[in-house]
């Protein structure tokens, strides 16, 4: 974990800097959450950074991650629809179900890309995307993720890495709601669509330069 806060510290400020853009195939993602559906020994990770679009691009590219899902979870309503969820009473968060082969990658590393590549300190919102949907938060799927969470966002105050204080709420994962069929993958299939051009693809490119070496080959 100490490792994980130096690593914060020394590149909040170099994952903030760099821009440009780019995009990971659609078909190479396919070929990716085909390849999960047959794997075992996977773990589970639930996170939520705000837009799922920019969430589910990132971890997509990691070494180790073999699918990622964008939906909803933490609210109270069944089934919920994307419209329901951007009406704000549904108690949902947009987040990313992502399975991953703990022997290529740790939930640590998991988390240091989650506080890097989102806002961790703006309460219900990230940049213009405003609401509890946008909140950022870590739904944990056993004790160790809960300590290694709370742990980590303890460090990251008391460092000062970020200019306020970590708002990331850490709650049990409940169930998980997969996002309608046109949300799943959405970069890949749409890298020219505005928000992914100017939003997703520069926090992607951002991704790949910082942490180059936990690319997939």
């Amino acid at each position: 974990m100490e490792t994980l806060i130096k690593k914060i510290l020394l590149s909040v400020l170099t994952f903030s800097a760099l821009t440009s853009c780019g995009q990971q195939s659609a078909k190479k993602i396919e070929q990716m959450e085909d390849k999960a559906k047959t794997m075992t020994g996977l773990a589970t990770a639930t996170f939520g950074t705000g837009c799922f679009w920019c969430t589910e691009a990132v971890y997509q590219e990691m070494e180790g991650v073999e699918s990622v899902v964008s939906g909803y979870s933490g609210g109270f309503v069944e089934n919920p629809t994307y419209e329901q969820v951007c009406g704000k009473a549904t108690g949902h968060a947009e987040c990313v179900e992502v399975k991953y082969d703990p022997k290529k990658v740790s939930y640590v590393e998991l988390l240091e890309v989650f506080f890097r590549v989102h806002d961790p300190t703006t309460k219900d919102r990230q940049g213009n995307d405003v609401g509890p949907q946008y909140r950022s938060v870590i739904f944990y799927h056993d004790a160790e993720q809960k300590a290694l969470a709370e742990k980590a966002i303890k460090e990251l105050n008391a460092s000062g890495a970020f200019s306020k204080p970590i708002v990331t709420e850490v709650s049990k994962a409940v169930k998980f709601y997969a996002a309608e069929d046109y949300h799943q993958n959405f970069f890949a299939n749409n890298p020219t669509q505005g928000y992914c051009a100017f939003v997703v693809a520069p926090k992607v490119d951002k991704f790949r330069k910082v942490f180059k070496e936990k690319l997939k080959h």
